[in-house]
């Protein structure tokens, strides 16, 4: 096991932290994938696809959170000298100095991991009591289909995690130069986090509380225009995107300032590196919103609402009155 360890971390051994971070994490992403898509192929079962959606998120965040300090202890020990301590969670949150992190290492990964166990088990509840995905009526049948469904879930992941991989591939000594103030992108990121997450969790317990009603024969409506979705056809989707741009809105602070352009390997690249660490982190929430609009989120929606009610007056004045995406207040 050593053996294997030890080869694989001298294999992405780059001389950038970034991609010393980036491509393990990437790569533990696709083959976590594969190994949860091997016996969903061979049982034509979906169950488990946004379950493991939901652990690559945490798996990956957490490798690149430990992963620098996994490399120095690795070295330590080959050495022969005395490991490093590992990083002190609760150390990184007070600010306390020698604590191997930075309070915004922390605060992301930790905002990536609230969401991703929100969602996936949220998810895995309804797949449980449905039965089946509506999504895979025309892919659980076919394996490379099915396969490519699970490496699109990968790339999903490395894509919306890019922001919070390339701050966590910086070493502490680079968050000293920031000082210790909390910045108007930090503000602004987590309050963006705050209110994407509460208004997704809203959307989705009024959806479930209306299905719940529905199945109780307290109401005998077709489709949901109550709360959070009279004021949008998506609310959860609008949520969604807007946590990721809060996350994507901190990681930028940092990895476009000076220190964190130095950290990142660009520095002297002046506004070519800036752009470039603006590009990462825009990446994610732009990639999230392309799947929310375009693929599979309100496309896929909007098309089964159509075929259904497309017809009803009630429908179409709904349609017409709210907003599909960004709330009407």
């Amino acid at each position: 096991m050593m053996a294997v360890l030890s080869t694989l971390l001298h294999a992405t051994a780059f001389k950038s932290p970034f991609l010393s971070t980036l491509v393990p994490s990437i790569g533990l992403a696709y083959a976590l994938q594969a190994a949860v898509a091997v016996p969903s192929i061979v049982a034509q079962s979906e169950r488990f696809y946004d379950l493991s959606g939901s652990l690559t998120y945490l798996s990956c965040t957490a490798l690149s959170l430990y992963l620098p300090t996994i490399r120095a202890r690795h070295a330590a020990a080959a050495m022969g000298a005395v490991k490093p301590a590992w990083p002190s969670i609760l150390g990184a949150l007070r600010g306390a100095p020698g604590a191997g992190l930075n309070w915004r290492q922390v605060a992301l990964s930790a905002a990536v991991s609230i969401w991703a166990t929100r969602l996936g088990t949220y998810l895995f509840q309804r797949i449980s009591a449905d039965g089946s995905d509506s999504r895979f009526d025309g892919l659980r049948t076919s394996p490379p289909k099915f396969l490519g469904a699970f490496f699109a879930q990968a790339t999903w992941v490395s894509l919306c995690l890019l922001p919070v991989l390339a701050l966590n591939s910086l070493p502490a000594s680079v968050f000293a130069g920031l000082g210790g103030a909390i910045g108007i992108t930090d503000v602004i990121g987590l309050l963006l986090y705050v209110g994407g997450l509460s208004f997704e969790v809203t959307a989705d317990r009024q959806k479930n509380a209306w299905v719940q009603e529905k199945k109780e024969k307290k109401h005998e409506e077709d489709f949901l225009t109550r709360g959070l979705w009279s004021k949008s056809r998506h609310p959860n989707y609008f949520g969604e995107s807007t946590l990721w741009t809060g996350i994507a809105t901190t990681a930028a602070g940092v990895l476009a300032s000076n220190v964190g352009q130095v950290g990142m390997g660009l520095g002297g690249w002046g506004l070519a590196g800036k752009a470039i660490a603006l590009g990462m982190c825009g990446v994610s929430p732009a990639f999230v919103s392309f799947l929310l609009l375009k693929v599979s989120g309100v496309p896929m929606s909007e098309g089964k609402y159509d075929k259904r009610y497309g017809d009803r007056e009630d429908y179409k004045r709904w349609k017409r009155e709210t907003p599909m995406f960004i709330p009407k207040f």
